[in-house]
């Protein structure tokens, strides 16, 4: 016995398919792709702060026109959306049975 066709089959008498063929597959690894949401900036506050403001009113006198101050600007954080590739299974193969003829039997 030569060939693919005999691989494995030996004395086979009855008249039922070989059943000791098989044939490796494979199974491709599955991948998904992944919306996440990342921060790209965190958010902050400034402070901005004004001076106070002095004006001349008569010649010798000088007064506080708006006394000093401070206003708080609040930055809000800034997010994106990334995506990312994860895989879901990684690859294997197995052996699956191959319906093939028995060159010693002929089924």
């Amino acid at each position: 016995m030569t060939g693919a066709a005999s691989a494995g089959c030996y004395n086979c008498y009855t008249p039922s398919p070989c059943t000791t063929c098989y044939q490796q597959q494979y199974v491709p690894p599955q991948y998904r792709t992944v919306d996440e949401t990342v921060m790209v900036s965190p958010g902050a506050v400034v402070a901005h702060r004004t001076p106070a403001q002095y004006r001349t009113v008569m010649v010798p006198q000088t007064v506080m026109v708006a006394p000093p101050s401070v206003q708080y600007e609040r930055i809000p954080p800034q997010y994106a959306t990334r995506q990312r590739v994860e895989m879901v299974s990684p690859g294997y193969s197995y052996y699956a049975p191959v319906q093939m003829n028995c060159a010693s039997c002929g089924y």
